[in-house]
């Protein structure tokens, strides 16, 4: 049997035993084994080398017989087939163009867009996109809170689980928390959109939905409080209050005796814990305890 039949056969696993050794003692051998070797090893984000190779490899002898050169042969593109789709199933994995960025308790971070709009993310929060086509089709998905400083271009669009956000250029922040949601205009026009809803926010201007009930004010600020490390709050349920305190400075609150959806209206710094505290404590007349085990207990006061 010739030299390619001997390949053929080998590459799809029917050699006989005397097959095998004829083609074993083939100067080329150690050429053909060495390839396989080499595929079986190559790895790309969830993707394998041929699984029958391997096990090819496994049930041939070791030997280590002289290297030769091999010239150029037809068979040996079934072979390179095997790289290039390694290759190619690699740089797939590798440059994939969605992104998603997202924050940590306490933490804040700042991302630049393709179009070089801004967007400054809050505490345990996190947005996704895709780079592909940005330009044309700016749009991405946003938990939690973010500012957004946004260049003027196409449509852009901030898609919550409870709404979307559509601005051709301005400054807005958007936040999305358990079931409230609220957006703030700061500059230009934005339209908010969440189920039977549909509301034109101009600069100045403040939109909270929450319990499926609508609500519009203003708001005197020229940017979220909260990049510059204060969070404030206008007629807010106070559990709402209490989990961005946490979020802010990884604690733990007890409530005892408190109650939790009482209105609040005020803010606390996300630098100095025992300020926080007494700024969020005096306005509801409570008492607060500070413990070492990240733990504060407020707690309804005496009179």
């Amino acid at each position: 049997m010739d030299q390619n039949s001997l390949l053929e056969k080998w590459l799809n696993d029917t050699l006989s035993d005397t097959e095998m050794e004829a083609f074993q003692e083939l100067d080329d051998y150690p050429f053909y084994k060495d390839i396989v070797e080499d595929a079986s090893r190559f790895k790309a984000s969830s993707f394998s080398a041929v699984a029958d190779f391997d096990a090819l490899r496994k049930r041939l002898p070791k030997k280590s017989p002289p290297v030769r050169k091999l010239s150029s042969r037809p068979w040996l593109l079934r072979i390179a087939s095997v790289f290039v789709i390694g290759f190619a199933l690699y740089y797939f994995f590798l440059f994939r163009t969605d992104v998603r960025v997202e924050t940590l308790v306490g933490q804040k971070t700042t991302i630049e867009l393709p179009d070089a709009s801004v967007v400054v993310l809050n505490a345990l929060s996190e947005i996704e996109y895709s780079k592909k086509g940005w330009v044309n089709n700016r749009s991405l998905n946003l938990i939690g809170e973010a500012f957004f400083d946004v260049t003027k271009g196409a449509t852009f669009d901030v898609i919550t689980p409870s709404g979307t956000v559509t601005v051709i250029g301005t400054e807005f922040n958007v936040k999305q928390r358990g079931t409230g949601f609220e957006v703030a205009c700061y500059e230009g026009i934005v339209r908010v959109t969440s189920g039977q809803y549909s509301k034109e926010l101009r600069a100045g201007d403040r939109l909270r939905l929450s319990d499926g009930k609508l609500y519009v004010g203003k708001t005197t600020y020229h940017g979220p409080q909260w990049t510059s490390n204060i969070s404030d709050f206008q007629q807010i349920p106070f559990l709402e209050v209490i989990e961005e305190l946490e979020r802010q400075y990884h604690i733990k609150v007890i409530l005892k005796e408190v109650p939790k959806e009482t209105l609040f209206t005020g803010g606390f710094v996300h630098d100095h814990l025992e300020n926080a505290m007494q700024s969020i404590a005096e306005p509801m007349d409570l008492d607060f305890e500070i413990t070492d085990n990240n733990e504060v207990t407020l707690i309804k006061r005496e009179n």
